[in-house]
């Protein structure tokens, strides 16, 4: 574990405004500091950095953080990584420590620590292991694409990792995670042995899961990972914190199946590729994709077992497209993968490939049509029943109104019978207008205006008396939770990219980049956000009176105050309308 203490230090002697220019150029506007985003494809900038509050947010993608997360999102880096990485710009070594809890018992790590460790572990043996190196240098991988990707070795022993972790036959965590296998006897042995392994990590850095490539003939070629409280196969991509920059590049995302095309494809200088992890490509995979690109390209082997994986892809596409979206398929000569293909054929090769996707409108219909008799009525009729399910289910207003006029065409009906029956109009005559993005509505409307008056400027925490907060719900929560740790000084009251840092990873995260994102947006010069910030506290005050007032009151129509309460009362009284009590 890295202390906060450091990662404070570390924060307080950066400018996010320096780190991000060492990838990103950046242009002053007003306060602040304007980019296109690296993080997805955008032609009118919407990053912005904040010098004075030391955080990054993109009002596109969502994307956020303080110097720490920009470079663990710009270079695919662990936490860890990141700080390593900064602090060597300014020479600090990074100190680390096994916390613990209150008391004398150690604290119990993570699972993401686990990982963490094991990942360090398989990388340390995989430049020991000749024969690993050996298998990746015959696969035409050098030891740069080897570091970017974390790539490491599993040892062919049963119990490798206990080398780590002292408890190994006893700590719990271990199966949480997935390292270990626990017999019926109660043995435990390592999950991955005698494997290339491919660390799987998240947008936020973390080692959540890995891939093991055997190294010979046995069974299974690939092994994942289980299912874990880290880890859903069907919500992860590999490579995608590695293939960021260049889907920004290229303006495309590549989805392959395979950690090794991820990899060799990378090898070659194709390096916007991700892999589904051997699972269909789902909606939640595309989720990710569409922040980063409009663009997505599938490429899949072109036997019959590549096309069932497209058109699954297609499926999970069809909701998620809009007309500013596209999708293209890329079938390859059966006998290949994109592994074997750009080391046979080389890069040129691939990319003229790339060049020439099938659309998912002619792979739709065709795919569609294949099994039929277009000659006949029927065959026909069959078409059109095929597509109408599919049609209805397309987001894309203007795409839609393409493949009903093709397949009006194909399927010799009038374009607005297939309409009719999809229960769809069959010619809009423009596509509807997007939905007018609105505020959610927030209730406890005191607590948010100080939460955006504390990220304004961190050091008015100490001014809001705890116990007038309602923390039952999450601005409330988050809003007492930075009070308490500037009060007990866990946090710097002047620098908003270390309270980011602080809360990482917890329930508070994604609230605060929202609130930090909408005070640039909402923040009014005309009005000084301190005299905001006194009247929130005025109002909490004033609802502080009413509700003790109001719990005096039901207590004496109920069971009657005593003395000292009905003087209370009256003294509460007596403030509400303005007039001091007798004291």
């Amino acid at each position: 574990m890295i202390p906060a203490s450091f990662i404070q230090e570390l924060l307080s002697r950066l400018d996010i405004v320096d780190v991000v220019e060492r990838y990103v150029p950046l242009k002053k506007s007003g306060a602040n500091y304007v980019a296109c985003c690296p993080f997805h494809q955008e032609k009118t900038p919407s990053f912005t950095v904040s010098p004075t509050k030391q955080f990054y947010h993109c009002f596109g993608c969502g994307a956020h953080g303080s110097a720490i997360g920009f470079v663990m999102q710009y270079k695919g880096l662990t936490f860890p990584e990141a700080v390593e990485e900064l602090a060597g710009w300014l020479g600090l070594t990074v100190p680390y420590e096994r916390g613990r809890a209150q008391g004398s018992e150690p604290a119990r790590p993570t699972l993401a620590e686990r990982m963490l460790d094991a990942a360090r572990f398989y990388k340390a043996r995989l430049k020991s292991s000749p024969h690993a190196i050996d298998y990746l240098k015959r696969r035409g991988l050098s030891g740069e694409i080897a570091a970017r990707f974390h790539l490491g070795y599993a040892p062919d022993a049963w119990q490798a990792l206990a080398e780590i972790f002292a408890e190994y036959d006893t700590d719990a965590s271990l199966l949480a995670c997935g390292l270990v296998i626990e017999n019926e006897k109660g043995r435990r042995y390592d999950r991955f042995r005698d494997r290339i392994m491919f660390p799987i990590i998240d947008g936020k850095g973390a080692v959540i899961a890995f891939g093991g490539r055997t190294l010979g003939d046995g069974e299974p070629k690939y092994l994942n990972s289980p299912e874990t409280p880290l880890f859903r196969k069907g919500e992860a991509l590999y490579g995608l914190p590695q293939a960021r920059q260049a889907i920004q590049a290229e303006g495309c995302a590549l989805v392959v199946e395979g950690y090794m095309d991820v990899v060799a494809l990378a090898q070659f200088g194709v390096g916007h590729a991700v892999a589904t992890l051997g699972t269909a490509t789902t909606p939640a995979h595309l989720k990710q994709l569409w922040r980063h690109t409009r663009r997505i390209v599938f490429c899949f082997d072109g036997d019959a077992a590549g096309r069932k994986a497209a058109w699954r892809a297609l499926e999970a596409a069809l909701p998620t497209l809009s007309d500013e979206r596209s999708v293209g398929f890329l079938f390859l000569p059966t006998e290949d993968d994109p592994d074997s293909f750009i080391r046979r054929e080389g890069a040129e090769a691939f990319r003229q490939l790339l060049q020439r996707p099938l659309p998912l409108s002619e792979f739709f219909l065709a795919e569609l049509a294949s099994p039929l008799d277009l000659a006949s009525a029927e065959g026909k009729a069959e078409l059109a029943h095929r597509a109408i399910s599919h049609l209805s289910r397309l987001s894309a207003p203007l795409l839609r109104q393409q493949l009903i006029q093709a397949l009006a065409r194909r399927a010799d009906l009038p374009a607005e019978e297939i309409a009719r029956r999809a229960g769809l109009p069959a010619f809009p005559r423009r596509p509807a207008p997007p939905p007018v993005a609105r505020m959610r509505t927030r209730p406890h409307g005191i607590e948010r205006t100080l939460l955006a008056a504390v990220l304004d400027r961190p050091e008015r925490a100490a001014r809001i008396p705890l116990a007038w907060l309602a923390n039952d719900h999450a601005v409330g929560a988050a809003l007492a939770s930075i009070c308490e740790a500037i009060c007990h000084g866990e946090l710097p009251a002047d620098n908003v990219g270390a309270l980011l840092e602080h809360f990482r990873n917890t329930p508070h995260e994604e609230l605060l980049a929202e609130m930090l994102a909408e005070t640039e947006v909402e923040k009014d010069a005309s009005v000084e956000m301190e005299t905001v910030f006194l009247d929130a506290l005025e109002r909490l005050r004033e609802r502080r009176l009413a509700q003790e007032i109001e719990a005096l009151t039901a207590k004496a129509r109920s069971t009657g105050l005593s003395a000292h309460e009905q003087r209370l009362l009256a003294q509460l009284l007596a403030q509400r309308k303005g007039r001091p009590g007798d004291g």
